[in-house]
């Protein structure tokens, strides 16, 4: 809708100097009142007047009054204006409104409107002061603008007549729905209770005063169709007894995210209260429900966790005489007894406004360095947007190319403090160096999967151990780390919506249906054990993984089972928000409201009363909208403020820019108090110049035509090759088929250029995208052609380059991933051998062993592994022989050929500095002799070799100072020596496996 807007006279905002302020003359309110007071008639489009009237004044800020001069002088601009009105038609086009006429003598123009939308547009810029700007710029020459004083001293108030425009937007808004077919409906208020007459029984509907409805509009007839978005029961209702909603936002956002608002029929009778804080006091006893609320005595003192809101059901409190935490009814506190919000932050935490800043300050820098870029550099050498760009521009950091939601926001203390066990700084915040180069060590320039030993768990679990038999002793570490009691900083990975806990807890499962299977083995023991925080863990990571795979009833059984067994528990506070909010998703996805109305509620408390709580479903939008609509049901503005933030907050995690928009216009709207509009500001001020695909294909375009018109063709071609890259990167069929027409021109300009190295590219981008769309006969035929050119050309550095490019396209694609073999193997290795080129023919054999090992072709991925670890040893760096007998010990494991494995594994520890750099590098000594330990007790069985692994594995722990793996490694060694492999030899047998690559003895 491109925006939210208020009828300015229904919000009474504080506008400040500078702002629209509604019309005070007398005149003009009566001109345009509106003829009837009959509210049926409010209704009907014809009784609405065509024409607004918008008024202007010139004033001094320093003399408070009227600075004639220059009152004058916009009338005089207004009068030139008149006869040729094209430049003010032209800016109130870009308002969303449309001039009818003008009237200098009385400064003023006529406006008029023809759809909501640009009502609604219209009025939010007339809120957010862009209409009384754009005057300013209209109307003054450049001589006003270059006394600086004169500026600063001069604002333009702007006016217009609130009940007019109320009376425009009705007009639309029924005139709009009674006419379109597909969504005639849009939403009213009941004024009145209601109920059944006698004689229309089951076909008129129930309502209590100030519910909301969704109505569909009849021609003609006193009475509509409507639906309790309450109760969700439907049945006529009388056109005297509604009220359509004054807020197009309102409308926008109910017919967008529809869905129910809560049970509640009243509304909340302290919803004109503030957000607060601290302590309050219960003013009515209450007697809990459920085992996760509170008992309450008249008078008691509560301390609130979080916030307690106006207009939800509960927040989350802990009494200070018995000191159990759990949920309170907001009606049984005295809401004079805690403390409001602060003005500086009047909808969030500090900490959340700092995050928000955060937020914008790198959007903002990310914006300001992509315009730079664009000034100062070559923008096809610089600006890339997809992955299968050349990997010699790939960055070194991966961090750049996270998957979209898997960012985290960084958590803020406000809430933390109440945790009943303190939360321990794990070590993993540290910098680490040795495994960053790690990371980058398999090549030059760039990055491939590491095998995973080479993640950053807090949890080693091995899946390939215990699976043919369920014995305890093969869940006890998972079982010990998860019964923890409260919450640690280690369990983070497991709540965050990233899915992070796949891969930093758990290795050697090709599927997810193994993980899946060894989860519900741990939660089995675990129920057996009556361990109940890690059955509460286990069930919450098995819901998970189910809403993971779509299955939500079972996840559904899951979260039920966990919050079942905490029963009412609340030391691991964010465990609990997790479980409730992923729940309430279902609830509201499943449309079980009737059947989890409670639990939807406590959620919603959960959700907006903990400040700065880490997101932990994708799926969380559904329960903001839920909030958002409970503020919109209650009246409550501060809950509607505190769900916009909310939404605003969760869509800019997640990457999704466009949609923020509305809600930060209207938060905007909402905060009277300066310092949060400020924030609002800085997150509408960087969405306005974000550098996102489509803005840059409007400002690339437009270059593009400039181009042409100065008849540049070298710049001409490099602009349609960036189009290409863009409309590529939007990956849809219609922009991968622009992208193909963009590069295709850029080809035929290149060649007629005689710029070989950008047609070849051109060639070999085709070539992309014609794989891209699944034009599979064309794909080789580009492919060649670019290598052909280059070969032709005498250049095998160009060829090699583009081999190894032609190879990354099957190589970095899902289909006919083997076709990369020929390119890799067959053109770009010769060329590598040919140049002497050691670390490109080091890389190929490095992505040809991942290839292999991803088509479980592991004879092939043990050949290439093989030749990449004896070309390592001719580069003469430590790190990339490290990584490459480290890959190669995964895999001679995947094949079980454990006592290769072994050796390789000895071998790389053997790579290691002598010294250790920092504290973390000990943290891959443990991964490696954990993994030596398994592989021995397991496979090799060999126990008092194990345990020596292990107990080395322990050291590097107690240097990590990582308390939680010491304890698994211990319990570790406990199982051993209590095994009847221990037992059964005196000794180990490490002196009868050979040490061909450790010892120092056969080479590769």
């Amino acid at each position: 809708m491109g925006g939210c807007f208020c009828i300015p006279g229904k919000l009474s905002l504080s506008l400040g100097p500078g702002k629209e302020t509604p019309s005070k003359d007398p005149a003009i309110s009566s001109e345009f009142t509106s003829s009837s007071e009959d509210k049926e008639k409010c209704f009907l489009p014809q009784n609405m007047i065509p024409d607004l009237t918008l008024s202007f004044s010139v004033k001094s800020r320093s003399r408070r009054c009227v600075n004639g001069p220059l009152q004058e002088a916009a009338r005089r601009r207004l009068w030139a204006l008149e006869n040729q009105d094209q430049e003010v038609r032209a800016l109130f086009k870009d308002l969303s409104a449309r001039l009818v006429g003008i009237q200098a003598e009385k400064a003023q123009f006529l406006i008029t409107f023809k759809t909501m939308e640009e009502i609604w547009k219209f009025s939010t810029y007339l809120n957010l002061g862009y209409v009384s700007a754009c005057l300013e710029h209209l109307l003054f020459d450049h001589k006003y603008w270059l006394n600086c004083r004169l500026v600063e001293d001069t604002e333009i108030q702007v006016s217009v007549d609130d009940k007019h425009l109320e009376t425009m937007y009705l007009g639309l808004l029924t005139h709009e729905r009674l006419f379109s077919l597909s969504t005639g409906h849009f939403f009213c208020r009941a004024t009145c209770s209601m109920a059944q007459p006698d004689e229309k029984e089951g076909e008129c509907l129930t309502l209590c005063e100030n519910e909301l409805i969704s109505v569909k509009m009849a021609d003609g007839g006193s009475e509509w169709e409507g639906m309790s978005l309450v109760t969700g029961q439907r049945g006529l209702v009388p056109v005297s007894a509604l009220e359509p909603l004054p807020l197009p936002f309102h409308q926008w956002f109910l017919k967008n995210y529809p869905g129910s608002c809560g049970l509640s029929r009243k509304r909340d009778c302290t919803s004109s209260y503030q957000i607060g804080r601290g302590k309050c006091k219960a003013w009515k006893e209450y007697e809990r429900k459920e085992k996760d609320e509170l008992n309450l005595r008249q008078g008691e003192s509560i301390e609130i966790i979080g916030f307690v809101i106006p207009g939800l059901p509960w927040f989350i409190g802990k009494s200070t005489c018995s000191g159990e935490v759990g949920f309170v009814p907001t009606k049984n506190v005295d809401p004079d007894s805690y403390s409001p919000l602060s003005k500086n932050s009047a909808f969030f935490s500090d900490e959340e406004r700092c995050s928000l800043w955060v937020l914008g300050s790198d959007r903002k820098a990310e914006s300001a360095s992509f315009l730079y870029t664009l000034a100062h550099t070559d923008i096809t050498s610089v600006y890339r947007l997809s992955g299968f760009e050349s990997i010699q521009n790939l960055p070194n950091d991966l961090s750049a190319f996270q998957p979209e939601g898997s960012k985290e926001t960084k958590p803020g203390r406000a809430w933390a403090e109440h945790q009943a066990v303190g939360s321990r700084h794990s070590s993993s915040s540290e910098d680490s160096s040795l495994e960053q180069d790690l990371l980058s060590a398999a090549s030059d320039s760039y990055h491939l999967p590491e095998p995973d030993d080479l993640d950053d768990p807090e949890l080693l679990m091995d899946l390939n151990t215990g699976q043919e038999e369920e014995e305890a002793e093969n869940f006890a570490p998972i079982l010990a780390f998860l019964d923890h009691e409260g919450y640690a900083e280690h369990f983070k990975s497991l709540y965050d919506f990233s899915f992070s806990f796949l891969t930093s807890s758990f290795y050697s499962f090709s599927e997810e249906d193994e993980l899946v299977a060894y989860l519900e083995a741990s939660r089995k023991w675990a129920k057996r054990s009556r361990m109940t925080w890690a059955h509460a863990r286990l069930c919450f990571l098995l819901g998970r993984l189910s809403v993971r795979k779509v299955k939500l009833s079972q996840a559904r059984v899951y979260f039920e089972e966990a919050i079942h067994i905490l029963s009412g528990a609340f030391e691991d506070l964010p465990l609990v928000a997790a479980l409730y909010i992923n729940l309430a998703a279902i609830y509201l996805r499943q449309r079980l409201r009737h059947k989890g109305s409670v639990l939807l509620e406590k959620a919603g408390a959960l959700l907006a009363c903990l400040p700065d709580r880490e997101l932990s479903a994708k799926d969380e939008l559904d329960v903001v909208t839920y909030v958002l609509r409970q503020g919109i049901a209650a009246g409550s503005r501060p809950l509607e403020a505190r769900a916009c933030f909310l939404a605003i907050r969760l869509l800019l995690s997640l990457g999704r820019y466009e949609e923020v928009l509305p809600f930060a216009e209207r938060l905007q709207l909402l905060s009277g108090h300066p310092p949060a509009a400020d924030t609002v500001a800085t997150i509408l001020s960087f969405l306005s110049v974000s550098p996102n695909p489509e803005a840059c294909i409007t400002y690339h375009e437009h270059w593009l035509t400039l181009a042409q018109q100065l008849r540049d063709r070298e710049m001409e071609g490099r602009l349609l090759e960036s189009l290409g890259h863009l409309y590529r990167n939007l990956n849809t069929a219609r922009s991968l088929r622009k992208s193909l027409i963009c590069i295709k021109e850029s080809l035929r300009i290149f060649i007629d250029l005689g710029e070989r190295d950008k047609a070849t590219e051109a060639w070999l981008g085709a070539g992309r995208l014609h794989y891209l769309m699944q034009e599979d006969e064309l794909v080789e035929l580009y492919l060649q052609a670019a290598i052909q050119k280059a070969l032709k050309s005498e250049e095998p550095s160009l060829a090699l380059k583009l081999y190894e490019e032609a190879g990354d396209v099957f190589f970095n694609g899902t289909r006919h991933r083997h076709r990369a073999v020929e390119y890799y193997r067959a053109g770009a290795v010769p060329l590598a051998r040919r140049m002497k080129a050691v670390r490109t023919e080091l890389r190929i054999f490095n992505k040809l062993t991942e290839l292999q090992i991803s088509l479980e072709g592991y004879d092939k991925a043990l050949e290439f592994a093989t030749l990449a670890a004896r070309l390592s040893t001719v580069t003469g760096d430590q790190r990339q022989q490290l990584v490459a007998f480290h890959r190669l010990a995964s895999v001679y494991y995947s094949l079980n050929m454990y006592e290769m494995a072994e050796d390789c594994y000895l071998k790389t520890l053997s790579l290691c500095p002598a010294w250790l750099q920092s504290p973390r590098e000990a943290l891959y000594y443990v991964k490696v002799y954990y993994r030596l330990g398994q592989l021995t007790f397991h496979q090799l069985k060999d126990a008092h070799d194990a345990t020596e692994y292990f107990w080395l594995a322990l050291a590097a722990a107690v240097l990590l100072g990582d308390e939680e793996l010491q304890d698994t490694l211990r319990h570790r060694l406990d199982n051993i020596y209590q095994s009847p492999l221990w037992h059964s030899n005196p000794s180990g047998r490490s002196s009868e496996r050979a040490r061909w690559l450790s010892g120092g003895g056969l080479a590769l």
